[in-house]
């Protein structure tokens, strides 16, 4: 936000004129718009019918946004607000600056060398200062002195002290320190008139910046698309209203910005996941494809409204085989794949067995794989030829027989190494082909089931199996992937890659990667969480804790304003930042909507279809002949969740 000046507040009022001076006769044109009477009194006019007060605005906000005069200008009633700007010239600027540093410099020292406490308000003034002279020095600003004068107009004289009262509680709340303009009330009403004069002279210094954003072309929400533009109607996702204008803010995240993606930081209950469920609905309205990691299950009644698809990776009979190759069909009915795709396919197993095992091969153990992966392949008729590459493929079974078999004391080590996933406990999700396509316009990977020592080799099973998608190039069209609560998945380096891979490649294939966090910490201080914000073209920051808001307004350069407002947000509020453009928005959504985005356990108990959709089953012993029926604990209900 753009910085009003404490450095040179000034009040040079001008003696007010001598009313026995003799003045000649406002010609013929002129009388036409000439009150019929005007009573001057010591705080306010009788100006024909109407009832005329003026206020001078003497203190200012230290920061201003753009459009920070709006509520002003939007007010009920009728205000006149005037803005005179009068330019300073570089040398007069340049002496004064000085001049003003001395003086706090000065005052500064003096209280150092008393003992006194610090003023902070002489502290701010002093830095801003400083940041204001090196601007100036740099060509990059100049200075002007404005001046803010409001006039309230009212019918009668009673309603005059109660609509005084609300303007000025008006201009307070906008951090204006709104003063009447005491037995000058005649200039202070000449001086909001179009006539361009300012009599009562009482100004303060602005920069460039902080000027930009008084004027009232200026607005606190997001810039339209221009007349110039494809678009004729507005595109994009409705987050909400915006706080500073009770306008919309409406986003299309597939617009022309460097990059389709976004990142979600937010502390717990802030409505992060709320955002992002409401976001990812709106987006399928549009007809953008999306896919979700979801690792708590939150996503199941949104798939299930709109008929989409879900895979609960862990639950019985649902399988994945890492073995499968990318075979991409074309609307015309072709199959094709990528040229290399035997060599990515091979390159993306020695991840996943790494993953799997713990740790990074020896080198040893990483050649007796690979010539294990084609000698698997070679068994089942799949070689470098392409024409073979739609032969059912092998499973991770095969690939530890081969091991077994072979004379290679680290391939034979290794396959005792994956025991616990080919006949072991781990077994159910890779012991046979892969059981669901993930085809659809929605395709949620829910992870909640998956046991703890399965959950990063299943993140990177479900991760590639979307990249897979994404990167088809037989099907191209507007993309979603939502990654929800990142930070369990940047805990795991697989995970971590990829969602740098996908940050860095998701623009050339159409798709937009959401990553939505609520330990912004830990995510920011990797190098590989730093660079997935910041290839986020759109950033979102909802309500932060205390704890993280120095990291996060270090990183999002926020200004103290900003960072306040982020400590105090309600639940759905949140600041949108997008390029050079900031806007404080609450989201809201229809009864509908929030029926399908809600995680509030109350309103989930609530609703008749809650149980319906619950994915939590239980072991029913009641038929069980071994029970006996004395035995005590039969009264229980035993949950084998």
């Amino acid at each position: 936000m753009p910085r009003t000046r404490r450095t040179s507040t000034t009040t040079r009022p001008a003696p007010a004129p001598g009313h026995d001076r003799p003045t000649a006769a406002p010609p013929a044109s002129a009388a036409a718009f000439a009150p019929e009477s005007l009573v001057v009194a010591p705080r306010h006019l009788e100006v024909g019918g109407e009832y005329v007060a003026t206020f001078a605005v003497i203190g200012y906000p230290r920061e201003v946004h753009p459009g920070w005069l709006a509520p002003l200008l939007t007010y009920p009633g009728r205000v006149d607000v005037s803005v005179h700007v009068e330019p300073i010239d570089p040398v007069t600027a340049a002496r004064r600056l000085r001049r003003q540093l001395a003086k706090l410099e000065s005052g500064l020292r003096y209280d150092d060398d008393h003992g006194r406490l610090a003023d902070p308000q002489a502290e701010a003034a002093t830095e801003d200062a400083y940041d204001l002279s090196a601007r100036v020095a740099r060509g990059e600003g100049k200075l002007f002195r404005l001046g803010l004068y409001l006039t309230v107009h009212v019918t009668s004289q009673d309603e005059l002290a109660g609509e005084v009262a609300a303007v000025r509680a008006l201009a307070a709340s906008l951090l204006l320190d709104a003063r009447p303009v005491s037995y000058r009330s005649l200039q202070g009403w000449v001086s909001t008139l179009p006539l361009g004069l300012d009599q009562i002279r009482m100004r303060r210094t602005f920069d460039t910046a902080a000027l930009s954003a008084a004027f009232p072309f200026t607005s606190p929400d997001l810039p339209p698309a221009g007349p110039a533009s494809v678009a004729t109607a507005p595109t994009g996702v409705l987050y909400g209203f915006n706080l500073g204008s009770q306008g919309l803010v409406y986003w299309d995240r597939f617009g022309e910005l460097d990059n389709h993606n976004a990142v979600i930081l937010g502390r717990s209950g802030a409505g992060k996941s709320y955002l992002v469920k409401l976001e990812l609905l709106r987006s399928l309205y549009r007809g953008v494809e999306a896919h979700v990691l979801d690792p708590e299950d939150e996503y199941s009644r949104l798939a299930d409204a709109v008929g989409g698809t879900h895979v609960h990776l862990g639950a019985p009979g649902v399988r994945i085989n890492p073995f499968d190759l990318p075979i991409h069909t074309y609307p015309d009915g072709r199959r094709g794949a990528p040229r290399d795709a035997l060599i990515r396919r091979s390159l993306f197993l020695h991840t996943a067995i790494a993953v799997m095992i713990g740790e990074q091969p020896s080198p040893a153990t990483r050649a007796a794989l690979d010539a294990a992966i084609t000698a698997t392949y070679r068994r089942t008729g799949i070689t470098a030829d392409p024409r073979t590459w739609t032969r059912p493929a092998p499973l991770l079974t095969d690939l530890a027989n081969t091991l077994t078999a072979s004379t290679d004391q680290a391939g034979i080590e290794l396959a005792a190494r994956l025991h616990p996933y080919v006949r072991g406990a781990f077994a159910g999700l890779f012991n046979g082909p892969a059981t669901q396509r993930p085809d659809g316009h929605l395709v949620v990977w829910s992870l909640r089931e998956l046991a703890d020592e399965l959950k990063p080799v299943g993140t990177l099973l479900a991760l590639d199996a979307i990249w897979r998608t994404v990167s088809n190039p037989a099907l191209r069209r507007p993309r979603l992937v939502v990654v929800d609560e990142a930070w369990l998945l940047m805990r795991q380096q697989a995970g971590a890659d990829f969602l740098f891979r996908m940050a860095k490649s998701a623009r050339k294939h159409w798709t937009g990667l959401t990553v939505a966090t609520q330990d912004a910490a830990d995510v920011l201080a990797t190098d590989l969480g730093t660079a997935v914000v910041a290839n986020a073209a759109t950033q979102i920051l909802l309500r932060q804790a205390p704890q993280a808001i120095d990291e996060i307004a270090r990183v999002f350069d926020l200004s103290d304003g900003e960072r306040q407002f982020l400590l105090t947000a309600n639940r759905g509020q949140g600041l949108l930042s997008a390029g050079t453009q900031r806007v404080a928005f609450q989201s809201v959504a229809s009864p509908a909507e929030h029926r399908l985005v809600t995680t509030n356990p109350a309103e989930l108990a609530a609703q008749p279809e809650s149980t319906a959709t619950n994915t939590v089953s239980f072991l029913d012993l009641s038929a069980d002949p071994d029970l006996d029926e004395d035995d005590p604990f039969d009264d229980f209900d035993l949950d084998a969740a």
